[in-house]
């Protein structure tokens, strides 16, 4: 595990519970077992089998909770969010490659 000062910075460091997660992206521990059921996020799991989210993470589930408040079906939020997360993903090594 990595120093205090480095986990601070880390986006993907799994520093939050089921209940400060949900208050903070304003919603409910059932909306973010149903994320992690459909696969958008996948939360770590602490010894005693706790669920622990990354700022990361908490960035997608906010995603989906605003697409869902605006009449998106969550399953379809979730699918959208992966496809515009793999795209991203592409992009930035596209932009790594060296030019030929």
């Amino acid at each position: 595990m990595g120093q205090p000062d480095d986990m601070f910075g880390d986006e993907n460091y799994p520093a939050y519970t089921m209940g400060r997660a949900a208050e903070i992206i304003g919603a409910t521990p059932d909306f973010l077992r149903k994320l992690d059921e459909l696969k958008l996020i996948n939360p770590l799991r602490s010894s005693g089998g706790h669920r622990r989210y990354s700022r990361y993470q908490l960035r997608l589930a906010a995603r989906a909770r605003e697409m869902v408040d605006q009449g998106t079906a969550v399953e379809a939020a979730c699918r959208i969010i992966i496809l515009e997360d793999q795209l991203e993903e592409a992009l930035r090594q596209n932009q790594q490659r060296p030019a030929d």
